[in-house]
């Protein structure tokens, strides 16, 4: 997703903003002790240069004919940003600057005069421009834009019933805690396995138990060899996140929000071993033994210590490879 920044004209604006995420601003001038209220960055327009932090890193150009158009077009690899205003609410020159700075280092970010033309400006080729600003009358202003980046940022994921064939001890091992900056709601949980093309859809500690007290912003996922499902459909090794990742928060319907990773807890404890079958294709996850661990079921969430042969369990399966976490078509075998 682009970057959005803000245009502010006071702070009772720009702390409305930082309230609701937002983290670039567009200032008259120098921001100057407003600095202190949060880290954000800070745009400045010094007549048609654009300065962010002080430093200039791009060129605002206003499109009103074709002349204007190709004075953009003229700025590719020149500049870091070109900021860009179009008269008239004329998407045509926009999508002639996508397909023409495709390839470029110069990123585009257009002027939108509400939150439903910065969709229509994000989506614009089905790639968009790379941001978009936005000047808020008001705080409803930037609540219908927090809503449309949201939305375009809400991925979906395909998800199948397997059959579990086999849950047996499997010793000692590593095993990580993803605690979230984030409240998982019942069902909810994170997408992990051993095998990159099959992930299981371990569900949070939302659930209470007579044991330990609920923790729904925690998921006990697997051991550090096990692959995650974060956004824009890559994975990672539990080993190596870190606070301040993303990874990807995954409803049972495939709906999907995005979670930022608060502490990674590694630990030594015993595991089970969970293989569950999706036609001829035997997916395999190591889960901690313990009874506050569930996978996630078509009827809900149930415990690793009461899986049966049998029981069908949520999962998520793939037939690509994968290079660095990122997809790829190449055959890879995964045991």
């Amino acid at each position: 997703m682009g970057e959005a920044i803000i245009a502010v004209r006071d702070q009772a604006l720009l702390t409305a903003a930082l309230e609701r995420g937002f983290t670039s601003f567009l200032f008259d001038k120098d921001p100057g002790e407003l600095r202190s209220l949060a880290k954000f960055t800070a745009y400045v327009l010094d007549g048609d240069r654009l300065l962010r932090d002080g430093k200039p890193v791009g060129t605002r150009v206003r499109i009103a004919s074709p002349q204007d158009q190709e004075r953009a077009r003229s700025r590719a690899g020149r500049d870091e940003l070109l900021l860009v205003e179009v008269a008239d609410w004329k998407v045509i020159p926009l999508e002639n600057l996508i397909a023409a700075l495709q390839g470029s280092s110069t990123r585009i970010v257009a002027e939108a005069r509400s939150a439903e033309e910065a969709r229509t400006f994000l989506t614009t080729l089905e790639v968009g421009v790379h941001g978009v600003l936005l000047r808020p009358r008001d705080r409803a202003e930037l609540d219908a834009l927090r809503s449309v980046l949201d939305d375009l940022a809400t991925e979906r994921v395909r998800l199948e019933q397997a059959e579990v064939v086999e849950v047996k001890p499997a010793g000692m091992g590593d095993r990580v805690c993803i605690d979230t900056a984030s409240l998982m709601r019942p069902g909810e949980g994170i997408l992990v396995g051993s095998q990159s093309g099959g992930l299981f859809l371990m569900h949070s500690e939302a659930v209470e138990s007579g044991y330990v007290a609920s923790r729904p912003f925690r998921v006990n996922a697997g051991p550090v060899h096990a692959y995650v499902l974060a956004p824009g459909g890559r994975t990672r090794y539990l080993s190596e996140l870190r606070a301040g990742d993303e990874v990807l928060i995954v409803a049972p319907d495939g709906g999907t929000r995005r979670g930022v990773v608060g502490r990674v807890k590694i630990e030594s404890r015993p595991l089970l071993v969970v293989r569950a079958r999706v036609g001829e294709r035997e997916l395999v996850s190591l889960v901690q033994n313990a009874e506050t661990i569930r996978l996630v079921t078509p009827q809900g969430a149930k415990s690793v210590v009461d899986l049966q042969r049998g029981d069908k369990v949520l999962v998520r399966v793939e037939d690509v490879g994968r290079h660095f976490g990122m997809a790829v078509k190449e055959t890879v075998t995964e045991r």
